[in-house]
């Protein structure tokens, strides 16, 4: 696990992560950039706000570059920057909570959103969204909606992403067999694997065993009608998630997918044990603001298209959100920061495609535009492929969600590992995770 980091302010050395900052231009303005009234809210005191977010050394650099663009443009408010690996994130942030001492700005995911809103720790950006002062008329109106709870907008998007198939093109093309593609039914999906398998003389499976895996079960019962949440129940019934677990054991027996080893270890979500990456399987779930980081891991060229099944099942969804803390000292000012990073073009091109899409489509478009990297591109073109294909947003899962999606996989590894049968796995599923929603 990476160790908690600080990131300095500007007129501190490091220059491990810093040291390409210097000679920054400003691209200045913004699409609804920085409103000026900022500076007239404030006094004269200098304001200090803490950020704290998880993520990489990549993450840091242009985060603290948008938001040293900021200070320069409001030369009052400085940042106390803190990062680290994803792991013991939300501890770290429950400890703060409990101390009432939550950063002023922080990034949290839909896993925690409604608990953080329910229990009042998130502050209700409703009347800065009502009046433009956060201006969210950018999003897409389905991104906008997944920050909401309870129909009020507790957090914003940080960037857009969705759920994706990422497959090695190399792999495929040494193998003669074809590549995936957006609108593959899941049974043609499973055979379309089996049949890797089998050309790789058994060497590589198809796919990753994703029956414990929470975004590909949401997306097959959204293809059916069902949703994976109704308010704060389960929105599938136990002959659904039969369905979806008995699939996954005729693609078993099918070879279709890896040795239960393998992906009990790949189920840790690390991108350098993901298979795809490691070379054990041809096609794996991930996120597609992922990919660029996970080609960053192989030589072999990677691909990326939408999940099996109604591409209708997909929404634009938020790869993480910024959220302000309900008792910050400096209310206005965070809100004009995070418009600040969601409609400043300049932010918008420092932040590039690190974090998913830029949550504003006008930004977005002004980003596109300048990249380079072949990854980042095919992350833009499927973006822009699943586009006007996607359905409604849900709203974000319930309290409770985390715990849903460990007894998910654990539920998942019993039947790999034949401790259980799907029928008896399946009930013990159920019970347990409207437990936890009940909790």
């Amino acid at each position: 696990m990476r160790p908690p980091q600080s990131v300095p302010r500007p007129g501190l050395d490091r220059r491990r992560l810093l040291g390409a900052l210097t000679g920054l231009p400003l691209l200045g303005g913004g699409l609804a950039g920085c409103a000026p009234e900022v500076e007239r809210r404030v006094d004269n005191e200098p304001i200090e706000l803490s950020v704290f977010w998880w993520g990489e050394a990549r993450r840091a650099e242009a985060t603290d570059k948008a938001l040293r663009l900021y200070s320069q443009q409001h030369p009052r408010v400085r940042f106390r920057l803190t990062w680290q690996g994803r792991t013991g994130y939300y501890d770290r942030l429950a400890t703060q909570a409990a101390g009432g001492n939550v950063p002023d700005l922080f990034q949290i995911e839909d896993t925690m959103l409604t608990e953080y809103a329910q229990r009042e720790i998130v502050l209700d950006l409703s009347r800065y969204v009502a009046d433009n002062r956060l201006d969210l008329r950018g999003l897409p109106e389905n991104l906008a909606r997944y920050g909401q709870v309870d129909g009020r907008t507790m957090a914003v998007a940080a960037a857009q992403t969705n759920a994706a198939l990422v497959y090695n093109r190399d792999l495929l093309r040494r193998l003669g067999r074809p590549e995936p593609h957006t609108g593959m039914t899941w049974k043609d999906y499973a055979r379309w694997a089996a049949d890797v398998t089998d050309a790789s003389g058994n060497r590589v499976a198809g796919t990753m065993d994703a029956s414990g895996d929470y975004r590909a079960l949401w997306l097959w019962l959204r293809g059916q009608g069902s949703e994976l949440y109704q308010g704060r129940q389960l929105g599938f019934s136990s002959a659904e998630l039969l369905d979806w677990f008995e699939y996954w054991e005729v693609a078993r027996y099918d070879r279709a997918t890896p040795s239960v080893a393998l992906v009990e270890l790949a189920d840790s979500g690390e991108l350098d044990r993901r298979l795809v990456v490691t070379g054990q399987t041809a096609g794996s779930f991930a996120w597609s603001h992922q990919l660029p980081d996970l080609q960053r891991r192989t030589h072999d060229e990677l691909g990326m298209t939408a999940l099996p099944g109604t591409p209708a099942a997909q929404w634009p969804r938020a790869s993480m959100y910024w959220a302000a803390f309900r008792g910050t000292r400096q209310p206005d000012v965070v809100i004009d920061v995070i418009n600040f990073l969601t409609n400043n073009v300049a932010a918008g091109r420092i932040l590039g495609t690190e974090r998913g899409l830029n949550a504003s489509v006008p930004v977005r478009q002004f980003v596109t535009d300048g990249v380079t990297d072949r990854a980042e591109k095919r992350l833009i073109a499927f973006g822009n492929e699943l586009g006007a294909l996607m359905g409604p947003a849900p709203a974000p899962p319930p309290k409770g969600h985390a715990r849903v999606r460990t007894l998910l996989i654990a539920a998942a590894e019993s039947i790999r590992a034949k401790r259980s049968g799907a029928r008896s796995a399946t009930s013990r599923f159920m019970a347990q995770a409207n437990a936890a929603l009940a909790a």
